[in-house]
């Protein structure tokens, strides 16, 4: 089952109304019967249109911008004929819906409501339609095949060619593609469209082509205010924009323009044999009473453009000030840290010196008090200094920097208690040295420090220099 949401979805798709209080309404009305809803609001809208009372007013034509024309459905009373050249001024114009399969086989479908007169085509249409218990053969009807953009461009090809062939370069430049492409084209271009259809088979078309629509005349009006789009009723687009358009006499000529929810507005239509002058007064009354909408539409168009473009430089200066900004925050930044780097590697070093300073003056303080136990520990070694005797031998030693020191020593006493009384003194501050005697000179190195001075010939005296290593 649906529900009446999906009723209410599925009729203002249908319908192309977008009003969802007039939809319920129009449902309530109905007892929420979708189908017999539908059928009502398409009988309404038909006897309004056959309504020959329902005309556009004279004077500017009734729409107010080049997408607002749904505000009313204004529908022509009847077709202009030849003999009705010199209408009223006023330009009397009427909504078309197009088919799903002219819209669906074009690079302009949008997906949306789709009004009224709808084609039931195969595929994902008629699924979702068989879904509300529709049938798009239940009135006698086949449904149309869809029509790829592919096929479209190569019917509107073939028939641009063909028409050139049968009638000559001096024609109105019908455009190469699908029917919906076209009314695009001249929506983007800010022009009308012209639309021709062609029946090969009428006995009044080749009169009509050769002598009306191939002028150069009205050729280069045309090709000059409008785009135009031609298509043969044998042809699949042409044939269903015939029916769109009712086209009920031939030769067939009309002016249209964009509108909303997949439509197109009548401004004009031209059926029978027409004379080229008739031809142009018919199509310049079109432009006259148009021109305030395409321009407005134009300007527009023009203004959203600068707006557009003002809003991109607004964007990129704003987009260029952002990134100016942040890179001389990175740089602030990267600044802040270089310092901060820099300060703590100061700092470190700082630390490292004073730790080091700390450390030789901690070393320094060591090795002097290291010294003063050896000299302290030496000189107790010595023992008391012996008076003179005949054992005792006196010693004397001179140092490098000048100074002299004397001592007594027992005969007996070795080598090394010399050595000792001299790092007993606060006269040297290494201990890499020898004592040596110039006369003869002997070097008393540590292969003599256990001789008594007796033995190394130091007694009775000795004159010893302090040489160091």
């Amino acid at each position: 089952m649906v529900d009446s949401g999906d009723k209410l979805a599925y009729f203002q798709a249908i319908t192309g109304l977008e009003d969802p209080v007039l939809c319920r309404e129009i449902l309530d009305a109905h007892g929420w019967d979708l189908e017999l809803a539908v059928s009502a609001f398409t009988a309404s809208n038909s006897a309004t249109s056959d309504n020959p009372n329902h005309v556009g007013s004279s004077g500017q034509s009734n729409f107010d911008s080049w997408e607002g024309v749904e505000r009313s459905e204004l529908t022509r009373g009847e077709s202009e004929h030849v003999a009705d050249v010199a209408a009223p001024p006023g330009l009397a114009w009427k909504l078309v819906t197009l088919p799903i399969s002219v819209i669906s086989g074009s690079l302009g479908l949008i997906s949306g409501a789709i009004g009224l007169g709808v084609w039931v085509v195969g595929g994902v249409h008629s699924h979702s339609l068989s879904v509300l218990g529709w049938d798009s053969r239940r009135n006698g009807d086949a449904s149309s095949p869809l029509v790829s953009l592919s096929a479209a461009a190569l019917e509107a090809l073939d028939f641009a060619t063909g028409f050139e062939r049968d009638y000559g370069t001096t024609r109105p430049n019908f455009v190469t593609e699908g029917f919906v492409d076209a009314l695009q084209r001249s929506r983007q271009s800010f022009k009308l469209l012209f639309v021709y259809l062609h029946s090969p088979d009428h006995p009044d078309t080749p009169l009509f082509c050769e002598g009306c629509l191939c002028s150069e005349a009205v050729a280069a009006f045309v090709n000059e205010n409008f785009v135009s789009w031609g298509g043969s009723i044998r042809a699949s687009e042409g044939f269903k924009m015939s029916n769109s358009l009712k086209a009920s006499r031939f030769p067939f000529c009309a002016v249209v323009m964009a509108a909303t929810n997949q439509r197109i507005a009548l401004l004009q239509q031209i059926e029978g044999p027409t004379s080229p002058e008739q031809m142009i007064t018919l199509l310049q009354r079109v432009v006259e009473e148009s021109a305030p909408v395409l321009i407005a539409a134009r300007l527009d168009a023009e203004e959203r453009r600068n707006n557009t473009h003002l809003r991109e430089e607004q964007d990129a200066a704003y987009q260029a000030a952002l990134e100016a900004d942040q890179a001389r925050e990175r740089q602030r930044k990267e600044e802040q840290e270089r310092l901060e780097r820099e300060a703590s590697e100061a700092e470190r070093k700082h630390k490292e010196e004073e730790e080091a300073q700390e450390r030789a003056a901690r070393e320094a303080a060591e090795k002097v008090a290291a010294l003063a136990r050896r000299r302290e520990e030496k000189a107790m070694s010595l023992g008391t200094e012996p008076g003179k005797g005949p054992n005792v031998t006196q010693v004397l030693v001179r140092f490098p920097t000048g100074e002299r020191k004397e001592r007594r020593f027992l005969s007996s006493a070795t080598i090394q208690s010399l050595y000792d009384y001299v790092d007993s003194l606060d006269c040297l501050n290494t201990d890499k040295y020898s004592l040596v005697s110039n006369f003869p000179r002997v070097v008393y190195g540590p292969d003599k420090h256990s001789l008594s001075l007796k033995e190394g010939g130091l007694h009775p005296q000795a004159s010893l220099f302090v040489e160091l290593d």
